[in-house]
C-alpha cells in the first residue's frame, strides 16, 4: 500500500495520524505492523482457497481441475502482496 492509501484509512477509521504520530512518533511502526496484518489476513485468505473441498459427486477429472483452480486462486490472493 502507498502512504496515501494508509492516510485514506487512517481518516476512514477515525484515527488523527497526526497527533497519534506526534504522540508515540512511531509513523513507521505503524506501517510495518499495518502490513503484517495485511499479510496474514492474505496468507489466511489463501490458506482458504488451498482447502476448499472439491464436492464428492464430481469425476476425478473435474476434482484435478477443481485443485488447480484453488491452488491458482490461492496464489493469485498471494501474489498481490508481491512488490
Amino acid at each position: 500500500m502507498t502512504r496515501d492509501e494508509y492516510n485514506i484509512l487512517f481518516h476512514k477509521v477515525g484515527l488523527n495520524r497526526v497527533a497519534f504520530k506526534a504522540v508515540n512518533d512511531c509513523d513507521e511502526e505503524i506501517l510495518a505492523l499495518v502490513n503484517a496484518a495485511i499479510a496474514a489476513e492474505r496468507e489466511a485468505c489463501a490458506k482458504v482457497c488451498e482447502d476448499l473441498p472439491a464436492d464428492e459427486l464430481i469425476t476425478r477429472t473435474e476434482a484435478t481441475v477443481w485443485d488447480m483452480a484453488t491452488l491458482d486462486c490461492a496464489a493469485a490472493i498471494r501474489e498481490r502482496g508481491a512488490p
